[in-house]
């Protein structure tokens, strides 16, 4: 991304900061394979982002995550009027890309979002650039609306991944995940106690698992409660396999693959004598700030959960490092950054991960194994290979009433939450992660 200041000068019209910074982030994240949270967060394009004013961060963010939410059907749109092809400076791809999320699904003037992109063109060092820029967006103003609303949801999705959901889930669950990583997800939390009344607060509604869905928009740390540490960020679906130890008030628990550490808040606030451990050193950092701003308690390890060795604990949560495709919804990158190649790394880790956590279980004691991935490899595959190659092992079915959704639940007792259940009337208000868990038990 490039390094310009990011408050305007006298010159600069209003909304091209916020623009830019949008244009850039997306060429990083679409072409640099940077991740969404680490453009807004960190190093120099994180100190710009700050540096905008609070209604430009919001625009730029807004931008960014629906240009990349709907990056497959935007491209087809724009591919109409591109008769050459794209353009060879990847730069006109990140304009006319956040362009065309303006004028087609968001809120903003047609004109400004013409007006401004060809601006942007003209800071390209080749200006015939802005020309095309702007005969191109003209088109979308006009015909763009048609086009899009004619494509199906898949289109929004990369093929790899499309073929692999519809050959696991069927043709009609594909185009049902499709369309729920069309929405922008509403905020969920989870509560130390009391959720009614800081649902009231928060004017927001209590889910089936206990958590709070809010959708009303401010920062995360402005809302009641937030100081005085009465809850923590969490989607729902993330909620549940915490809950799966069942009672562990007073048991040595270890959160394995800890980090950010909403399941150690979790364990903690049930009241079991918590172990954290994860790799790293930094994410660590942020749980174990969450741990004092909800004045909770746990031990906090830097250490390789694979093969990291302790005193054997009666319950271990081993929420796994994944692909991550269960999380769309909220992380749009990964529908673009993600490669087939990339599921083979992780499954060889998980299986690692299990086998050390089962060396750290006592006799009798309960393994719940998460992931937040839709691949079956990955949840499914690894406890089918898990329980062949140990037989000290066996399945502890999960009830209806622990999963949260009827939908939930396989035919096996394991966990599997889709993108799209947890509906309500309002869309805003339904979904969730896409997760998947299961339940054992080291044999006496």
């Amino acid at each position: 991304m490039a390094k310009r200041p990011n408050k305007p000068n006298k010159e600069e019209a209003p909304g091209l900061t916020a623009r830019r910074f949008a244009a850039d982030a997306l060429l990083a994240i679409l072409h640099g394979r940077r991740a969404l949270e680490d453009v807004f967060e960190h190093g120099e394009t994180g100190k710009q982002f700050y540096a905008l004013d609070e209604r430009d961060r919001a625009l730029a963010r807004m931008i960014v995550a629906t240009a990349l939410r709907r990056a497959g059907s935007l491209q087809a749109v724009l591919e109409n009027f591109l008769k050459e092809g794209w353009p060879e400076d990847v730069r006109v791809h990140s304009i006319l890309l956040s362009a065309a999320a303006q004028i087609l699904l968001l809120e903003v003037a047609n004109h400004a979002a013409v007006d401004l992109s060809v601006e942007l063109a003209n800071e390209i060092r080749n200006k015939r650039f802005s020309g095309l820029v702007n005969a191109v967006l003209r088109k979308t103003v006009a015909e763009g609306r048609a086009i899009l609303d004619a494509l199906p949801p898949e289109a929004d999705t990369a093929e790899w991944m499309r073929t692999r959901w519809s050959n696991t889930y069927g043709e009609e669950t594909l185009r049902a995940i499709c369309l729920a990583h069309r929405i922008e997800p509403a905020l969920d939390i989870s509560v130390k106690k009391n959720p009614e009344a800081l649902a009231a607060a928060l004017e927001g509604i209590v889910l089936a698992t206990g958590s709070i869905r809010v959708t009303g928009k401010g920062a995360i740390t402005q809302l009641p409660g937030y100081d005085e540490g009465e809850w923590w960020v969490q989607d729902a679906a993330a909620s549940i396999p915490a809950k799966l130890l069942g009672d562990i008030k007073g048991k040595r628990v270890a959160d394995l693959c800890a980090a950010p550490g909403g399941k150690t808040l979790q364990l903690a606030n049930a009241g079991a004598q918590v172990t954290a451990v994860d790799r790293s050193a930094s994410r660590l950092k942020r749980l174990s700030q969450n741990l004092a701003r909800t004045k909770l308690n746990a031990e906090v390890v830097t250490a390789d959960a694979a093969a990291w060795e302790a005193a054997p604990f009666d319950a271990i949560l081993l929420d796994a490092p994944c692909s991550a495709t269960g999380t769309i919804r909220r992380h749009p990158d990964i529908l673009w950054q993600k490669q087939p190649e990339d599921l083979a790394q992780v499954e060889k880790l998980q299986a690692r991960l299990l086998d050390n956590a089962v060396n750290l279980l006592k006799p009798g004691g309960t393994l719940v194994y998460s992931t937040c991935s839709l691949e079956p490899e990955e949840g499914e595959a690894q406890i089918e290979a898990l329980l062949a190659r140990n037989a000290a092992l066996e399945r502890v079915p999960i009830r209806v009433d622990e999963a949260g959704d009827t939908q939930a639940l396989t035919q096996r007792g394991e966990l599997r939450t889709l993108p799209f259940h947890f509906p309500h009337g309002d869309p805003r208000l339904s979904g969730c992660d896409g997760f998947f868990a299961s339940r054992l038990r080291r044999k006496s």
